[in-house]
């Protein structure tokens, strides 16, 4: 099958023949439908996070079953299913405890360089995200995997396993933000846009949405912002704190820096929550002024969204296809595999929410 290969950090994805193994016990093979460019996988190519070279990026999947191994009872060939990050085993303290996506079995949730599914020639090809979705075959754990109904179009399923479920999970899960809040959101790629989305159908009263591009802002009010502010003109915290008349109930953080951080947990009126959605470099730190813990302020993490991917991925299929979860306006961009460079400069450009590889012969 083909492949985009990251051979060297910081260097341009590599298009090659890659080997895929046959489906263990608990493995499914899918023909990959879409997948979606997030900035996480920018991030690993860049080189923030070290993982074993070569291997197969790509997270944010929709795909077609294609073959099961012996102990999957629950798919069966032609399934339409959606791929996730959040891989669970089942059985450890934290998913018995209902918190899968903190899942820390390392025999399902496999680091990169541990499974031997991908390999080229003699060498192996390291799966990463337990997921490789550059690429246009799949083989994962069956907990990576959800289905779907087969009236969901596969190109905007894919959105639902990463940037979707962790946006609008950080506003049901995590902040279970009621109906009647206020509501802000730093940062509008696609998680943020989900985040946004979330917050609308939870009724927020108020959402506002936070970005440096202007055509991003744009874009938010066509998920549910009520208000935009554009961060590069004057202070944010003091405009939200302005238009709020003393902060907001609940802000979310989704790009990943210790400055935005700081603003989202400055900008809570007394009492307020932010929730730390973005990924952040190993060793970033962000400084919190302790008196502000006297005003009950509350600051907590997500990852991704808490998802428990088996009730929150068909519930967004649902939401979609009644008209209430915008994911149509979120896929900016469909390329083809071959076109995945150009994709990730787009990102870095700030020219779209999302850019989708769309696979031939698999439907949309």
């Amino acid at each position: 099958m083909r492949a985009a290969v990251l051979q060297e950090f910081g260097q341009p994805l590599v298009i090659q023949e890659v080997a895929i193994a046959a489906p263990g016990p608990d493995e499914v093979l899918l023909r990959t439908a879409a997948v979606g460019l997030c900035h996480s996988d920018l991030h690993y190519m860049q080189g923030m996070r070290k993982i074993p070279l070569p291997g197969v990026l790509g997270h944010e999947v929709s795909g077609v079953v294609e073959a099961v191994g012996e102990r999957v009872r629950d798919l069966q060939p032609g399934d339409h299913v959606v791929g996730a990050l959040s891989v669970f085993c089942g059985l450890c303290r934290q998913c018995l405890g209902g918190r899968f996506a903190l899942c820390m079995d390392t025999e399902v949730k496999q680091p990169p360089g541990k499974a031997r599914r991908l390999s080229h020639g003699e060498q192996p090809v390291s799966q990463v995200f337990n997921l490789s979705g550059f690429a246009e075959k799949m083989l994962v754990h069956r907990n990576a995997l959800v289905q779907i109904r087969k009236d969901m179009p596969l190109d905007r399923a894919a959105l639902l396993g990463c940037a979707v479920i962790t946006g609008t999970g950080a506003v049901f899960r995590n902040a279970q933000v009621p109906a009647g809040a206020s509501v802000a959101v730093v940062g509008c790629g696609g998680v943020g846009l989900a985040a946004v989305n979330g917050a609308q159908i939870a009724g927020a009263a108020r959402i506002i949405a936070i970005d440096n591009v202007p055509g991003k802002l744009e874009l938010a009010r066509k998920f549910g912002a009520t208000d935009t502010l554009l961060a590069s003109e004057g202070d944010v915290v003091a405009r939200v704190q302005e238009m709020t008349q003393g902060g907001v109930e609940f802000s979310f953080e989704c790009i990943g820096l210790p400055a935005t951080v700081e603003q989202c947990f400055r900008m809570l009126q007394p009492g307020g929550t932010a929730t730390i959605v973005g990924l952040f470099a190993p060793g970033a730190k962000a400084s919190i002024e302790g008196s502000e813990f006297f005003l009950e302020k509350k600051i907590r993490g997500s990852a991704l969204g808490s998802a428990r991917i088996r009730d929150d991925i068909p519930r967004l299929v649902e939401l979609y296809l009644q008209g209430r979860l915008n994911l149509d306006d979120m896929v900016s961009r469909r390329i083809r595999l071959e076109d995945i460079n150009e994709g990730f400069a787009a990102m870095q450009r700030g020219e779209v929410a999302r850019s989708v590889i769309v696979f031939d012969g698999v439907g949309g």
